[in-house]
Parts: structure tokens; C-alpha cells; sequence
């Protein structure tokens, strides 16, 4: 089961950039489709990005053109970059990852974006 720590969190203004880091250990990193998820206060925990073991993105209407998704397997890791920061991303967010039946999540790293 693979382990991981998200990174990078913050507070920022509206209009502003974070990137997240997410980095993977305890088991073979490269054959996972990894995700960011993320939760505001009082919703649903929702699906922001994923990124197969491949390559292929995928984004949540809410956040395309402004969130890249990317991952080094080299290094164990999966990014968010966010660009264009609004107040309504203002969330905890979680990194996933899947593989076969196996799914792992990290603690979260809160986002915070004012205006």
C-alpha cells in the first residue's frame, strides 16, 4: 500500500498561484493513476484532477484551464499546479492514488484563497 504526504498549502489571494506536491512511498509509484480531490467546509469531498500511470489528465469543468496536473515518477510525486486562484477553491485537498483494487489517501494540505 502506498503511502503519502501532501505539500504546499497556504493562503493566497485571489488571482494568485500554489503549486501542491503529493510524494509517494512504500510501494512502486509509476503504476498508480494518482488524483487531487478536495473538500470545503460543510460539501462533499470532489474530484479536482487525475493523471493516469500513462500520461492522460482529466479536470473537473470547475477548474480546467487553470489547475495542470503532472507527476515525476522518478521522484515518487504528483503536482497541482493552480493558477487563477478564486475564493470557491478554497478547500482541504487530498491526493489519491489507485491501483487495481488498491486506493490510498493523504492527511490533506488546506487551501485557503481570499479576496
Amino acid at each position: 500500500q502506498v503511502q503519502l504526504v501532501e505539500s504546499g498549502g497556504g493562503l493566497v489571494q485571489a488571482g494568485g498561484s500554489l503549486r501542491l506536491s503529493c510524494a509517494a512511498s512504500g510501494s512502486i509509484f509509476s503504476p498508480y493513476a494518482m488524483g487531487w480531490y478536495r473538500q470545503a467546509p460543510g460539501k462533499q469531498r470532489e474530484l479536482v484532477a487525475t493523471i493516469t500511470s500513462g500520461g492522460t489528465t482529466n479536470y473537473a469543468d470547475s477548474v480546467k484551464d487553470r489547475f495542470t496536473i503532472s507527476r515525476d515518477n522518478a521522484k515518487n510525486t504528483v503536482y497541482l499546479q493552480m493558477n487563477s486562484l478564486k475564493p470557491e477553491d478554497t478547500a482541504v485537498y487530498y491526493c489519491n492514488a489507485r491501483y487495481v483494487s488498491r486506493t490510498s489517501w493523504g492527511q490533506g494540505t488546506q487551501v485557503t484563497v481570499s479576496q
